[in-house]
Order: C-alpha cells, then structure tokens, then sequence
C-alpha cells in the first residue's frame, strides 16, 4: 500500500507565532473602530467640514479594501513575514503622524496612507497561518482564533479609545498602536517563518493601479448611495470600478506573471465559499449599524456604555470561532455553514421584536445569537477560500477574501442602510406632529442623530414628541431591515447547502491519511493509533 504524506503539525512555535499574528489583526482592526469616539473632539479642534469629517472617517477603510489583493500578491513574492513586517513598521510611524495632524487635511492624507498599511496586515497573518498550520485540524483552531482576534479588536477598539479620550486629546487614540507594533516586531523574527513564491515574478504596477482604483471606486459608490441615496456620481463611480475590474481580469489573463490567477474563480468550492462570506458580512455589518445607533440614541446610552453593552456579542464571537474546530471534525463544511447561517437568521428575527422602551434584551440576546451563528461561518469559508488556491498563492487568496469581505461590508451599510433610512423617513412621515416647522422636518428625515439636535432646539413638548417620532421611525427600520437580512440568511443557508454538499470534511481527510500511512507502516490488521 502507498503511504500517504501526513501533514506536519504545529509545535510551540507556531502557536507563539499565531499569537503574535493575532496581535497585527487586533490593531488592524482597532483603527477601524477607535476613531469614531474621537470625532467630537476632533471636530472641536480641527474645525473640519462634513465633506472633510466624511473623508476621515471612510477614508481607512477604503484604502484597505482597495489595497488588499496587491499587498496579498506582493507578501507572494518579497516573502509574507517581511510584508508583515515592512507594513507594521509604517502603521507605527503613520499613527503618530495621524495623533499630531495640525490640520483636517493632514489627518486625512494619514488614514489614507494608514489603510494602505493596514492592508499589509490581515492576507499577510492569514496566508503564514496557512503555512505555519498545515495539519487540517490545527488549522482549523488556527483559523477560528485569527477570526476570534478580529472581534477582540472591534470590542476593545471603543473602550480604550474612550479610557484615552477621558484623559488625553484625540490624538491619543492613534497611539494605542505603538505597543503593538513594538511587540509585533520584537518578537515575529523569532517566531514567525518566511516565506515567499519561489517562481514569482515581477509586480505589475499597472493592475495593482487598476485593482486598487476598481475597489475603491466601487466602494466609494456604495458609500454614497448609502448616505445620500442614488445618484449619477455613486452609479458613475460603480460603473467605472467594475469596468476596471474587468479590464483587470483581462489583463491577468495575458500577463506572464499575474497578479492573480483568474483560473482559481473556475473552482466550485472557491467561489460558493468566497459567495457565503461575502454575504454573511453583508448581513453581520448591515445590522450593526442600527445597532450602535439604537443603543446610544433611542436608548440614551453614553459612547463607552454602549461598548460595554456591545461586549457580550463579541465574547460570543469569540466563542464561536472558537467552535469551528469541533464542528468540523465530522461534520461537512455545507452543514457548519448553513447551520450557522440559519442561527444568525433566528438571532435576526429576534430584533425584530426590539421596540422604543423594551429592546435591550431582545437586542442584546440577537446580537449573541447572530455573533454565535455568523463566526463559525467567516472561519470555515475563510479556510475554504484560501485552501481552495495553491499554497504559492496562499496570498492572493486571502487578499480576495478580505477584500470580498470588505465588498460585502460596504454593500451591507449601503443597501440595508438605505432600506432602513427609506421606511424611516416613510415612518416619520406619517408620526410627526402638524406643527413641527419645516426646516426642522427636513433635519429630523435626514439621521437619528440630527433629528435628536432638531429636537433639542425646539420648544419642550413639542421637541419631545419630535423625539418620540423620530426613535419609533428608526425602531420601524431596524425590525423590517432586520427581517430582509434574515431572508437573506436562510435562503444563503439553503443554497450553501445545494452548492458544498458535496464537500469533504478535512479532518477526517487527515485522519483517513494518518490511518493510510500507519497502516502501510504497521501491516494489515493493525488498529492505526
């Protein structure tokens, strides 16, 4: 009988290595969450305009998303660890320019710069932990722990911004990064392997140009859409990012040494887990946006007790992730998918039930379940993706799948944000009393937020019915936006299920492997162990 190769499996210093790793995906995240607790203050001392505001704000993770898949090709070929490396030493040194910009304009140039990286970070940790852990099951728990390290970011992000912002100025909140990325480059050269495509070629600038313009323009569209509603500029920038990723898909076809090998789109399994992910971001960021805005302006939480009240959600992140490995071993990735797809549409339905005076619990009990049913989901498909490409383009893959997950992210706010802004305003409509003035109207159908400010300037009663208005609307908004999402859920849930069920569970592979090899070792008849 031919042995079949086993795969090695990780020993301490791997797992050191994957800690560290999870500290870059930790920071990654936390300057996508940290900053939105310092806009008051920076609005006070840098005096920006909205359009300026708006731009500090997106203007990271636009980048991110648009640099992704070039900085995932590139970490191929000059060798991840280094990328890893090179990228965290610029988000040191940018985060201390972002903490002391003199100007809206500085500041912006810094986030922009910041993205790009950011970017270096999550396809370079996740393409070394594809390296680092090859024994299936290993990587599993590998896998479920960087996913788990996102959620900790998110969750700590808020808090410690909001520690800092009691004591320091808003600058501070950049300079949580410089810990990390003192203790990310002290100890990955010990821990962490190199490794790099030995066949690559040269970067082609031009589709790394056409690759980042095409995901931000697209983004940038859906954005728009998302707070303004359609227009001819978000439709012209949607319809110029997709015909440039086009023209990319076209390009990579004739180049020598593609930037991506477009073939990897041809596999069955690579696409449905990349559709899954995608879309399972779609509803997790869609429904945390009513979320934060519930808590902090229908309930009247302060910024830092709705992060607080946001921690039981990501402890059940962290939970789930962690449960990926169990329910893998047995059990075909089609049913780990659909069943944590139909959890997440049971936790959706229950924020359905959320109302003006009694949603707390309902709210937080959904945000658990959707946290438990939806973090099972990103590690299992984020594994598929990547497993899916050859190990040389471990990179490009996971540049892919973060970048659909930004994609998804983005069309989450813009088509589930405008669904909920559209029956709110129809809502207020219908709730606001006759003598409200009209300019007052107008704030009031644009945000919560603003008809909270309209509110405050009017008269007590009156003010306060606006108030009562505006927060029935948005509860409205949030239980039929989040009955759409979980729609969205069980029918993503049933086509997962038509589409992977065919799909092998691999840890029992790797066992079948391991009982082929002893067998051809030990002879017939002995148990393998």
């Amino acid at each position: 009988m031919t042995a079949i190769e086993v795969p090695p499996r990780a020993g301490r210093r791997e797992w050191i290595g994957l800690a560290v790793l999870a500290l870059a995906c930790v920071l990654y995240v936390m300057d996508l969450t940290v900053l939105y607790l310092a806009v008051p203050a920076i609005s006070t001392d840098l005096r920006p305009t909205s359009a300026q505001l708006l731009w500090i704000i997106d203007i990271y993770g636009f980048f991110v998303a648009g640099s992704l898949i070039t900085m995932g090709t590139l970490g191929d070929r000059i060798g991840r660890r280094r990328l890893l490396l090179i990228g965290a030493t610029a988000f040191g040194l940018l985060s201390v320019l972002a903490a002391l910009s003199p100007t809206a304009e500085w500041l912006i140039v810094s986030r922009a710069l910041l993205g790009i990286a950011g970017a270096t970070l999550a396809p370079s940790t996740l393409s070394l932990i594809f390296h680092m852990f090859q024994d299936p099951r290993q990587r599993s728990v590998a896998v479920g722990f960087w996913i788990a390290s996102f959620s900790v970011g998110e969750a700590i992000g808020p808090l410690l911004g909001g520690v800092l912002l009691e004591h320091f100025w808003w600058g501070s909140v950049f300079l949580l990064a410089i810990p990390v990325i003192a203790a990310l480059l002290i100890v990955s050269p010990r821990v962490l392997p190199e490794y790099r495509d030995p066949d690559a070629g040269r970067l082609d600038l031009v589709s790394a140009a056409m690759s980042v313009v095409a995901v931000l323009a697209v983004i940038f569209g859906l954005k728009e859409i998302a707070q303004d509603g359609p227009s001819v500029i978000a439709a012209a920038a949607i319809a110029a990012g997709l015909a440039l990723a086009v023209g990319f898909v076209v390009r990579q076809r004739r180049l020598p040494d593609p930037m991506i090998d477009v073939g990897l789109f041809r596999l069955r399994v690579f696409n449905a887990a990349l559709a899954a992910n995608f879309l399972a971001i779609f509803i997790a960021v869609g429904y945390f946006l009513f979320v934060a805005q519930y808590l902090q302006l229908v309930i009247g939480l302060s910024p830092l007790e709705a992060g607080l009240w946001s921690l039981p959600s990501a402890v059940a992140f962290i939970i789930g992730s962690q449960l990926v490995p169990r329910l893998l071993y047995g059990v075909r990735p089609a049913y780990v998918v659909a069943g944590g797809l139909a959890l997440a549409s049971i936790g959706l339905g229950l924020l359905t039930q959320v109302g003006v005076t009694s949603g707390l619990v309902p709210l937080i009990a959904g945000s658990v379940i959707i946290s438990l049913g939806l973090a099972p989901v990103f590690g299992v498909t984020t594994e598929l993706i990547v497993g899916a490409a050859p190990p040389k383009q471990a990179g490009a893959a996971s540049g892919i799948s973060e970048t659909a997950a930004e994609l998804g992210g983005a069309l989450g706010i813009a088509i589930l944000g405008s669904v909920g802004l559209a029956i709110y305003r129809s809502e207020l409509a219908d709730r606001l009393p006759a003598a409200v003035p009209a300019e007052a109207v107008e704030a009031a159908r644009d945000t919560l937020g603003s008809a909270a400010a309209a509110a405050a300037q009017l008269p007590g009663d009156l003010g306060a019915a606006v108030l009562a208005a505006a927060r029935e609307a948005f509860v409205v908004g949030i239980q039929l936006s989040s009955a759409i999402a979980a729609g969205i859920g069980l029918a993503l849930a049933v086509l997962t299920l038509a589409v992977l069920h065919n799909q092998q569970p691999t840890a029992l592979e790797r066992d079948a492997a391991v009982a082929s090899t002893t067998a051809a070792h030990d002879g017939p008849g002995v148990p393998p162990g």
